[in-house]
């Protein structure tokens, strides 16, 4: 039962998290890999702008699947409070909090992918500056843009990291995607924090440090989708928090 008397289905919320969480991963895909690492040339401001204003729609696709991203991750924070609740309330609430703030500062940095292509658009107030300030000014928002992704995903890493224990102690999802999911957040915690300290560091373990996250949400993903929970279990959990 919900807190207002209704019946709760763990089994239903876990396949709507699950189909959720596979858009949210198309959804990073495309901003990520089709749209950034298509257009944004590492280092080079003037080639940069010539892709982005060659395809200024595909680029505005990226923003816009970022910010789907964020508010379908909301959805999937709360849903994945209402399952792991049973097993600690406390963590699963912390869990779902961290996810939102990422989703947040992923969603106010997106003003820096916007402001890129703004600069880059010939508006009659920017032609006091000279193209080639115009085309280092969106390149360094979209630096930016990079900076503050990387700080949303501490938050998303912390997550990760309690999230991980609190499938692992669920009973009624499998131990090794609990495993996973703390593998996951080490990686993107050493990412972010190794893109502060170390750049050079951070930028000869990319892609590779995020690789057991794509690895670890994709399993979760499908699980959900496809097997969902234990519902026994889950029951069971529920009924023990109660009556304690």
């Amino acid at each position: 039962m919900t807190d207002d008397g209704r019946p709760f289905s763990p089994q239903r919320y876990a396949r709507a998290c699950g189909a959720l969480y596979l858009v949210i991963i198309v959804t990073a895909l495309v901003a990520e890999v089709v749209v950034r690492g298509g257009l944004v040339v590492s280092g080079n401001a003037a080639a940069t702008a010539a892709n982005i204003m060659g395809s200024p729609t595909l680029f505005r696709l990226g923003v816009a699947s970022d910010l789907l991203n964020c508010v379908l991750d909301v959805a999937v924070a709360m849903i994945l409070y209402a399952l792991l609740r049973p097993v600690d309330r406390n963590l699963a609430l912390l869990a779902a909090f961290l996810r939102i703030v990422a989703d947040a500062i992923l969603a106010i940095t997106s003003v820096f992918q916007l402001a890129s292509i703004v600069m880059l658009g010939g508006a009659d107030y920017l032609r006091v500056f000279e193209p080639k300030q115009l085309q280092s000014l969106a390149y360094l928002s979209l630096d930016l843009h990079g900076k503050g992704y990387g700080i949303s995903l501490i938050f998303f890493g912390l997550g990760c990291e309690i999230l991980g224990y609190l499938v692992y102690r669920s009973g009624f999802l499998p131990r090794f995607i609990g495993v996973l999911l703390g593998i996951a957040g080490a990686g993107y915690l050493f990412n972010s924090f190794a893109g502060i300290i170390s750049p050079p560091l951070a930028a000869s373990a990319f892609p590779w440090t995020l690789l057991p996250g794509f690895v670890a949400e994709l399993v979760l993903s499908l699980w959900l989708l496809v097997k969902g929970v234990d519902t026994t279990t889950w029951g069971r959990t529920g009924a023990r928090i109660t009556d304690s």
